[in-house]
């Protein structure tokens, strides 16, 4: 009788199986099964990080076009963030401030450690890049931009996933496009704006989508919304453009993946590379 063993001859050939070789063939061990729903609402953080994308580039252009005043902007994103604060601790009733021991008045003032820190290096951040020509700017911030949303962690376990590395990419293409600004004041609003967009924003995206996720979904919905109204005021050509790739993005991608999962084929059988799953540490002592 055939053995599955290479240790000992038998009269067979090396690539002889018998009929009992298929009776341990298993398909799809470990293929999740997904639902459209839960799919449209994990798509939910790739269309919010293209929108604040948008929006940082939106309210650039409106600096640089002299359309937006830095003092506007400063107040608009100060009462945000003051609202978004409240937020914050109102979705948990504090539960993660007091479990991470961290009072509001540490959060105070890391804030104005920040806020004059950004405020005394802002002539700097204005004159750093001057011997660098606007296109080489605005190449390398459109690099650093993708770069950011590359790396972003959307929730996903994956190794090409970097937090730190996408918020520093944000940053950067943000000091090199305020550096085109006026005046130091510009670059001083644009820089603290990119942090409560790139930094801040996301952290309340994420309490949001755990604790609340009808209150995430209408956020998403209101937020895109307003980056469309915004584009639509620059190019109503990108502003369709921009529509239909979120549309993509929330409704297609989803679509596709379910229609693809009904053809995955993943076999797993007796062919498949051994796992050792004794103990052998004895065997190194």
């Amino acid at each position: 009788r055939w053995q599955k063993v290479l240790y000992e001859r038998q009269p067979f050939p090396d690539n002889y199986v018998d009929q009992r070789f298929l009776e341990e063939l298993r398909k799809n061990v470990h293929a999740r099964q997904y639902r459209y729903q839960a799919v449209v609402f994990q798509s939910g953080a790739v269309v919010q990080q293209l929108c604040s994308v948008c929006v940082f580039v939106l309210t650039w252009w409106y600096m640089d076009a002299g359309m937006l005043s830095p003092q506007g902007l400063f107040g608009a994103a100060l009462v945000s963030s003051l609202l978004g604060y409240v937020l914050f601790d109102a979705v948990d009733g504090g539960a993660e401030r007091w479990a991470s021991g961290r009072t509001r008045w540490a959060d105070l003032k890391s804030t104005l450690v920040f806020t004059a820190f950004t405020y005394g290096f802002s002539p700097v951040l204005k004159t750093l890049t001057e011997s660098i020509s606007t296109d080489t700017i605005y190449a390398m911030s459109a690099l650093m931009l993708l770069g950011h949303l590359i790396f972003f962690d959307y929730g996903a376990n994956a190794a090409i996933v970097s937090s730190t590395l996408s918020l520093n990419m944000a940053i950067f293409a943000s000091v090199c496009l305020a550096s085109r600004l006026p005046r130091a004041l510009h670059a001083f609003v644009m820089v603290t704006f990119a942090m409560q967009m790139f930094a801040l924003w996301p952290m309340l995206q994420k309490k949001l989508k755990a604790r609340t996720p009808r209150c995430y979904v209408a956020v998403t919905v209101l937020f895109a919304l307003a980056a469309l109204a915004g584009l639509a005021t620059v190019s109503s050509v990108a502003a369709v453009l921009f529509a239909s790739l979120l549309l993509a993005i929330s409704c297609l991608c989803p679509y596709c993946l379910i229609r693809l999962q009904l053809l995955k084929d993943n076999i797993h059988g007796p062919w498949d590379e051994a796992e050792i799953k004794e103990d052998l540490s004895r065997f190194l002592l």
